[in-house]
């Protein structure tokens, strides 16, 4: 996976160090040369785009990256743990991320 320039200064206003919107539309803007705007418009964009994919039934799937998998799951039994009831939890769509080989690699080098 090509390096995309994303490192970034822990600030401790930042003490969860997550990558937000901003942040990667910072980056579009400082590598690709586009203004602010319309660095922030090409984020949104390819995140609609997945969204609306995803909202279609559609596994994403991001070379380097991961894939985003949809799940149906049926109607179950739970039970609510303090009391020992019985509860039918209904049939819902998950989605869940699985990271590709590369980036399990790079997690794992820190």
């Amino acid at each position: 996976m090509a390096d995309l320039g994303i490192a970034r200064v822990t600030n401790e206003a930042d003490s969860a160090n997550t990558l937000t919107r901003a942040d990667l539309a910072d980056v579009v803007h400082r590598r690709l040369g586009l203004s602010r705007a319309e660095s922030a418009n090409v984020v949104e964009r390819v995140l609609h785009h997945m969204c609306h994919g995803l909202s279609l039934g559609q596994n994403v799937k991001i070379s380097g990256f991961g894939t985003f998998i949809l799940r149906d799951k049926g109607e179950r039994v739970g039970r609510n743990p303090k009391t020992g009831v019985e509860v039918p939890i209904a049939p819902r769509r998950v989605m869940t991320f699985r990271a590709s080989q590369i980036m399990r690699d790079r997690i794992a080098k820190g």
